[in-house]
């Protein structure tokens, strides 16, 4: 799993400015391998509704990764004829890759892909990048399985979809409905951040950009779309969803050990009530109690199991003792994870430790209680031991609480208010002060490293941008 150094947390979402003439803000991305039948009349297709519904500047940008075929002299023409069109070319397979590749080399402030065979209907296409022009969410994708999607598929993919959606969320805990859509939009500064965290460069890619976001609080709009199966689709099936689990397995243990540093994906959202600071109430109060119920009632569960396993070779005393100690440290754990969110392995010692200590005490707290009715009486009754014994065990709790809250799991200080960047009066797209304006038509044709662009990026794929220039004639009249 990735670790790369990022930029750093990201800052509070804003509308995107109205960019100057020629800057685009939308970037849309067509991975293609061997593409050549479908190519040319999907990017005449959707430049066409570009041009026709989208209120802003816009560029088409075909991704060609490692075709063998004629996909990437259609592509150089395409992008030869139309101002809005480029092409790059990698030398290796793998839509994740030519998406890292060409996200990380791009300007535009809002990025996108759909699939080549355009099965979803491009009218969902401005819902989609609208929430993130507008600064609401941090990435967009459409659905196929919400409720008012329109959805034309063999049963097979129905069943393999759905399945796997499934497995994501009992697994993963995704929350969203459709991870594999091939339509989907992100903000250029949540990508910069997010895309060195993503490890898989093939089919995988999208799931573990999205589950990587969710887990870190970034937003995500799901867009119901309309959708034709293609059935000339090359994608196998099979091998696709075998891949695919080995991720869900990679992914989930990363996250279990914390291994990811999704904290440098933490975004200020200023509308948020839950980041507002309200006198006398502290922070997560309730989800922790009720984390610590439901991780008390499993300890319990768990105490009474050991209890019955070790009462078969020891006597009550030692298995009681066991049981405790084993269920204590479990105890521990799942409440420094689950009610308290400490991930890592970082100071997980002293963490038991303490745990025992605490342990230590609210055992010392329910003997003492039963010494003390011992010693008030010679012949307690029954009912009268467990009456003293619930109201210990319920204060024995509370301390431990209490005790966990304060002393083992403290919460974090409170991080110094961050200076908010100073805006840039610059339109997005446009050089920095003191370098040339950007070249005029013909553009230059330009030859780099995948690794020039994004040092997360693997392989000695190399990119070429085709040279754009304007159209002599409308491409429309010509279909």
């Amino acid at each position: 799993m990735r670790t790369d150094s990022s930029p750093g947390s990201l800052p509070a979402r804003e509308h995107l400015p109205a960019a100057g003439a020629g800057t685009p803000v939308l970037d849309v991305v067509i991975p293609v391998h061997n593409e050549e039948k479908d190519l040319r009349p999907c990017v005449l297709r959707l430049h066409e509704h570009l041009t026709r519904t989208f209120p802003y500047a816009f560029r088409i940008t075909v991704a060609d990764n490692a075709s063998t075929d004629a996909t990437p002299h259609v592509a150089a023409r395409l992008a030869a004829e139309i101002a809005e069109v480029r092409s790059s070319r990698l030398e290796q397979k793998g839509r994740g890759r030519a998406l890292r590749t060409v996200w990380s080399a791009s300007d535009a402030p809002v990025l996108a892909y759909m699939d080549a065979d355009l099965s979803t209907d491009l009218n969902a296409l401005l819902p989609l990048v609208a929430p993130l022009i507008s600064g609401h969410s941090d990435l967009a994708i459409g659905s196929r399985l919400a409720r008012s999607s329109r959805v034309v598929r063999g049963a097979k993919r129905e069943f393999v979809s759905r399945t796997y959606n499934l497995i994501l969320r009992g697994s993963l805990q995704a929350r969203f409905s459709d991870a594999q859509c091939g339509f989907k939009a992100i903000r250029r500064d949540v990508a910069q951040v997010l895309l060195p965290l993503v490890e898989d460069t093939g089919w995988f890619f999208d799931t573990e950009l999205l589950v990587l976001a969710e887990r870190a609080g970034l937003r995500i709009h799901e867009v119901p779309v309309d959708w034709i199966d293609d059935p000339d689709s090359t994608v196998h099936i099979v091998r696709t969803a075998t891949d695919d689990l080995k991720g869900v397995w990679r992914v989930g243990k990363a996250l279990a050990t914390g291994s990811l540093p999704l904290d440098r994906l933490a975004r200020p959202f200023g509308d948020d009530p839950r980041d507002r600071d309200i006198e006398d109430v502290p922070q997560g109060l309730a989800r922790q109690l009720v984390g610590f119920c439901v991780v008390g009632a499993l300890s319990t569960l768990f105490y009474l199991l050991l209890y019955s396993g070790f009462r078969l070779f020891a006597g009550s005393q030692s298995a009681n003792a066991l049981a405790l100690l084993v269920s204590a440290v479990a105890n521990t754990a799942a409440n420094r994870r689950l009610t308290f969110g400490v991930r890592g392995r970082g100071g997980a010692v002293r963490h038991q430790a303490q745990g025992l200590v605490v342990f230590g005490i609210g055992l010392a707290l329910t003997s003492g209680s039963l010494a003390a009715l011992g010693a008030a009486t010679d012949d307690p009754a029954h009912s009268t031991e467990l009456a003293v014994l619930i109201a210990a065990n319920l204060a024995a709790t509370v301390l431990r609480f209490l005790l966990f809250r304060a002393w083992v799991f403290p919460d974090a200080p409170p991080a110094a208010p961050r200076t908010p960047p100073a805006p840039d009066p610059r339109p997005y797209g446009a050089p920095p002060h003191g370098t040339a304006p950007y070249a005029t038509p013909p553009y230059p044709t330009t030859s780099f490293r995948a690794g020039d662009v994004a040092d997360h990026t693997r392989g000695d794929a190399t990119v070429r941008l085709q040279p754009v220039r304007p159209a002599d004639t409308d491409p429309r009249d010509g279909r």
